[in-house]
């Protein structure tokens, strides 16, 4: 491969990582065409983008992007596919549903840029799952905050109707 074709696939390489906010290195080795195509399909639906590149030409990408993900280079060894998403956790759950159902049980994650953190290692695939969205956790937050108010809106209104009621009730008297 000539010199100016490579720096054009790293060029393209890096502005397609710069448009997803997560990205999951993992190893699809040893999956059969079927499987490989299935994989692939099941990316599509998923709005995840599948890519099998050279891992030289993908850490000079990841060099030349705005963001350090030098510790990501130690697991860029063997076979990698690229895994990018604006789902979190939508990778995640997808490696773990196609290991099982796969008889080479691959994918394997190696590791992980999400939530502008690292992950690194199969081991951290659970973790990776349970990660809410930023969006999820201010939903939370928000819910747990109106809680008290509901609480005590609730109280009052209901303390309102228990007063009236024993004052009916003592008026009748």
């Amino acid at each position: 491969m000539k010199k100016e074709d490579k720096s054009a696939i790293i060029n393209q390489l890096g502005s397609t990582i710069q448009e997803y906010a997560h990205l999951y290195l993992a190893d699809i080795g040893g999956l059969n065409a079927a499987e490989t195509s299935n994989l692939r399909r099941t990316c599509y639906k998923q709005d995840i983008k599948l890519l099998v590149v050279k891992n030289t030409l993908l850490q000079k990408a990841l060099e030349a992007s705005s963001v350090d993900y030098s510790q990501l280079f130690s697991e860029l060894k063997g076979e990698t596919s690229l895994l990018l998403s604006n789902s979190n956790n939508a990778p995640a759950k997808l490696i773990k549903d196609f290991s099982k159902a796969s008889k080479s049980k691959k994918p394997v994650l190696k590791a992980a840029y999400v939530e502008e953190s690292f992950y690194i290692g199969e081991n951290q695939l659970d973790a990776l799952i349970a990660i809410k969205s930023k969006n999820e956790l201010i939903g939370e937050i928000i819910g747990l905050l109106q809680s008290p108010a509901k609480n005590v809106v609730s109280a009052l209104q209901s303390g309102g109707t228990t007063i009236h009621g024993v004052l009916k009730t003592l008026s009748e008297r």
